[in-house]
């Protein structure tokens, strides 16, 4: 891929990222844990034959013989399974404003991790943008009388997997096939038990459905492809940009397409955490000017 071609693929990761929304409500007539283990299975199949046609397994008999690398990947399959599980609830459940506060939220926890295990240094304007983020969801709080779990599960798993394959000595691509590869035999077990007991949607005489879940495998990995091959292309502070697109995304839908309800209290606290990622951004770039400047 030619350098200039980096902001088109990483933007179009995250604009499929930000439309994932009318895909899961597809299947939202499908158990989530069943929606998330066919995702597994059909994300497996796909890597492992985009894998086998670019000659590309050699790092797999290295790999088995690293435990810490194959116990490393096990804990952000999971996390990632985790993320997977509740943005699909959430999605089929009319919740999709709060997936898209968790995506929101998600940089500033990112900021915070860094802190707390990299032993990264934030910056005070950054503070400021985590106080406001935080002061946004103390008030979507005390409005719902609960705490927005969606969002911070989706914001806390999606981070915490970033910090694990920040550190991995896995690739993107082989990264996503190792992970998937863990998670197969609970999906493959999963799937069996929804098919042997009636109660799921696969293999039950509507076509359309099966295919639904069929394309969840492409339909996960493409983006995740999309984004690497962007990622490595474009600088640090095009790609923090470049994230809002999704939340932006489901945010619209959320509101415009699918109707959920968007009164003013709640308003307020999407204000705060916008005013957040206006201010770590803002104060990113201007960072970065100041270097290029110097």
């Amino acid at each position: 891929m030619h350098p200039s071609h980096g902001i088109p693929a990483a933007a179009l990761a995250y604009i499929l990222w930000g439309l994932f929304p009318l895909y899961i409500k597809q299947v939202a007539h499908v158990p989530a844990l069943e929606v998330v283990a066919h995702r597994s299975l059909w994300s497996l199949v796909f890597m492992a034959a985009l894998l086998l046609a670019l000659r590309r397994v050699d790092w797999v008999r290295d790999v088995i013989r690293q435990p810490r690398v194959l116990g490393i990947t096990l804990v952000s399959a999971l996390l990632l399974s985790t993320n997977w599980l509740v943005y699909v609830w959430a999605v089929a459940h009319d919740r999709v404003l709060d997936a898209s506060l968790g995506y929101f939220i998600n940089p500033l926890v990112n900021v915070m991790l860094g802190y707390a295990v990299l032993h990264e240094r934030p910056r005070p304007v950054q503070w400021l943008a985590v106080a406001l983020a935080g002061a946004g969801v103390a008030w979507l709080t005390l409005g719902a009388g609960t705490l927005p779990w969606v969002a911070l599960v989706l914001a806390g798993s999606f981070g915490v997997y970033g910090l694990l394959r920040k550190t991995a000595p896995l690739g993107a691509m082989e990264g996503l096939a190792l992970e998937t590869a863990l998670l197969a035999p609970l999906a493959l077990v999963l799937a069996v038990v929804f098919l042997v007991r009636g109660d799921g949607a696969f293999l039950r005489g509507d076509a359309l459905t099966d295919t639904w879940l069929l394309l969840a495998g492409p339909f996960t990995a493409i983006p995740l492809l999309l984004f690497a091959a962007g990622a490595r292309r474009v600088t640090l502070a095009t790609l923090g940009l470049l994230q809002y697109l999704g939340p932006s995304l489901q945010f619209v839908l959320g509101v415009f397409v699918y109707h959920e309800p968007f009164e003013p209290a709640r308003a307020l606290g999407f204000v705060l955490i916008w005013s957040a990622l206006v201010v770590y951004s803002g104060e990113g770039l201007w960072q970065r000017s100041r270097a290029a400047a110097a």
